[in-house]
C-alpha cells in the first residue's frame, strides 16, 4: 500500500484550506458534512469534526477541504491537521464507507399466449430456474414460495416453472383479460422485491416429485434406460421440449413398453389438460419417432402429468 503524503494548500476563502493527497481518497463523489451527525458515513470526517474549530468538512477525489470557524487562525494549526490526516490514512482506514443497500433489479414481465386457452405463459427478463418444476396444488407448492403465492389466487388451478418463465393454469371461474394485468403485476413485483423463487433447501436438496428436470439426465438415463429408450429420450429432447417450452409446457419421457411398442409420455405446463393439444403433440410425436425408430415405435400415449 502507497505512503500518503498530504500537502496543504490554500484557497480564495481564508477560512478553507485543502489539503491535498497524493493519492485517490474517494472515486467520482464528492461529499460534503457540515457537522458530526452527518459524517456518518465518513469516519474521517468524524475525526475532523472532534477539533473543536472545524465548521465543515469537503471529501473529494484527492483532497479534504475543511472550513474553520474565526477561533483559530489556520497558520497555527495547519500543519497539525495535515499530520493527523495522513496518519489517518496511513493507518488504512476508510475514507468512506459505502452504502451497502442492495439495488433492486429491474424486472419486465410479459404475458404470451399459449395452445392451451386455460394457461397463460409469464416470461420475465431473468432466469428462474434450472430445473422444471410442477405444482398441481398448494400443498406441493411448499418448495417454493412463488408458486405458493400464486395459489393464494383463486382462480390458480396449477403452477409450472421452468427457464425464464411462469406458466399459470387458471378455473373455467375468470376470463384471462379480466385477470391478466393483475396475475403480470404480480409476478413481476415479486421478482423485483428479490423474493425467492425456492425455499433455500429446496435449492440444496431438491424437491422430490415436483421437479422433473433430472430425471432424465444423461446419468440417470445410461442407468436405467435401454438404448432404444435412450434414443427415444434424445429425440424428446433434442426436436420436442424446445417448442413446448415455447408454449410453456414441457413433455416427459415416462416409459416404453416393448411388446406393444407403445412409448408412454407426460405432459406438463401448457400441455397438461388442453384435448388439442394432448392430440396434436400425440400425433406430432408418434409420427416423428416412427420415421426416425424406423418400425420399432406403433404407438404414443400422451397423458396430463
Amino acid at each position: 500500500m502507497s505512503q500518503f503524503n498530504i500537502d496543504i494548500s490554500e484557497t480564495s476563502n481564508p477560512n478553507i484550506i485543502k489539503f491535498v493527497a497524493n493519492s485517490f481518497l474517494t472515486r467520482s463523489t464528492s461529499y460534503e458534512f457540515k457537522n458530526i451527525d452527518e459524517a456518518k458515513q465518513s469516519p474521517l470526517a468524524q475525526q475532523l469534526f472532534h477539533l473543536p474549530f472545524v465548521k465543515t468538512v469537503y471529501i473529494s477525489q484527492n483532497f479534504i477541504a475543511i472550513e474553520k470557524y474565526n477561533i483559530i487562525e489556520w497558520k497555527d494549526v495547519q500543519l497539525e491537521v495535515a499530520e493527523s490526516i495522513a496518519e489517518y490514512l496511513n493507518t488504512g482506514n476508510s475514507v468512506i464507507v459505502e452504502e451497502s443497500t442492495p439495488k433492486k433489479v429491474a424486472i419486465t414481465i410479459y404475458a404470451e399466449s399459449t395452445p392451451n386457452p386455460t394457461v397463460m405463459k409469464f416470461v420475465a427478463n431473468k432466469s428462474l430456474a434450472t430445473e422444471i418444476l410442477e405444482f398441481k396444488n398448494i400443498d406441493e407448492a411448499a418448495s417454493s414460495p412463488l408458486a405458493k403465492s400464486l395459489f393464494n389466487f383463486p382462480f390458480v388451478k396449477e403452477v409450472f416453472i421452468s427457464d425464464n418463465y411462469v406458466s399459470v393454469m387458471k378455473y373455467n371461474m375468470v376470463e384471462w383479460q379480466d385477470i391478466v394485468s393483475e396475475m403480470r403485476e404480480f409476478i413481476r413485483k415479486y421478482l423485483e422485491d428479490g423474493n425467492p423463487i425456492l425455499n433455500e433447501e429446496a435449492n440444496t436438496a431438491g424437491t422430490n416429485e415436483t421437479i422433473s428436470s433430472t430425471e432424465n439426465n444423461s446419468e440417470n438415463i445410461s442407468e436405467k434406460y435401454s438404448a432404444l429408450e435412450k434414443e427415444i429420450v434424445s429425440i424428446l429432447d433434442e426436436y420436442v421440449k424446445p417448442a413446448v417450452a415455447r408454449d410453456g409446457g414441457n413433455i416427459r419421457f415416462d416409459s416404453f413398453n416393448e411388446e406393444t411398442k407403445t412409448v408412454k409420455v407426460i405432459l406438463q405446463g401448457a400441455c397438461s389438460g388442453c384435448p388439442s393439444s394432448t392430440i396434436t403433440l400425440k400425433n406430432g410425436i408418434e409420427t416423428m419417432l416412427k420415421e426416425m425408430l424406423h418400425g420399432q415405435i406403433n404407438n404414443v400415449i400422451a397423458i396430463n402429468g
